[in-house]
């Protein structure tokens, strides 16, 4: 008889958030694979679990599945998580779900902390329709997929850096215009979390003197149907 796999969301920030059920389910496992195993380290510690760990990250995933498939078939009941929030959600987690699926493995996967939901919920934007984009290209496809997301009609989400901000908040001004609404969530459920909202180009201006930190979720309201103003520049003005 076939083990199980379960994916175990984690904290993205306050270590409160971890649920007793997700607690549990680690402690009863006979091995836990995680993204990085000195990050789940220090939460394992803080909760007394002593399960084994190895790592499952995006470099190796393709390695590991295999064995990890060996031992699900033997009986074993296994835990996945990523160094924090659900597994999957912009983390590794597809591929081993997807092997399970094919191979008729049980998996079941807790609800759990993720940093996209609150952000959006905070945004105080509409939240009943929603695109989640992730991380968006660095460069092919970074365009395109920009000027989609600028005629959605759904709010969207980004994750981003804190180097990247103000060049991202930039560039969806620039092609969803100044005036679209949105909101910059960094550090959620941490000492130091903030929300600030505006305008594409009152996001811009306040990131672009107040350098931010930490994670950070980007959420813009959708395509409201009518043109975007441009903003024209005078050429006969002083410079």
């Amino acid at each position: 008889m076939s083990g199980k796999l379960y994916i175990v969301p984690t904290p993205v920030g306050n270590l409160e958030d971890m649920t007793p059920r997700a607690i549990k389910i680690l402690q009863k496992s006979s091995l836990i694979l995680a993204e990085d195993t000195r990050t789940s380290g220090v939460l394992m510690r803080h909760f007394g679990i002593t399960v084994p760990m190895i790592s499952h990250h995006k470099f190796n995933e393709h390695e590991t599945i295999e064995p990890i498939m060996r031992r699900l078939e033997g009986g074993e009941t296994i835990a996945l998580v990523s160094d924090a929030g659900t597994p999957a959600i912009s983390d590794p987690g597809f591929l081993i779900v997807r092997e399970c699926r094919r191979r008729n493995i049980e998996v079941e996967t807790l609800p759990g902390a993720t940093a996209f939901v609150p952000a959006l919920v905070n945004s105080g934007l509409p939240c009943e329709r929603f695109c989640f984009e992730g991380f968006l290209p660095q460069k092919k496809g970074r365009a395109t997929r920009l000027a989609e997301l600028a005629m959605d009609t759904r709010t969207f989400i980004i994750y981003e850096s804190p180097l990247r901000l103000v060049k991202t908040l930039q560039q969806l001004a620039e092609i969803c215009g100044n005036e679209r609404e949105a909101s910059v969530s960094r550090e959620i459920s941490k000492l130091h979390d903030t929300t600030h909202r505006g305008t594409l180009k009152e996001l811009v201006e306040y990131f672009t003197v107040n350098n931010p930190r930490g994670e950070i979720v980007i959420v813009v309201s959708g395509y409201n149907g009518k043109p975007e103003k441009k903003q024209h520049r005078n050429k006969y003005r002083d410079e």
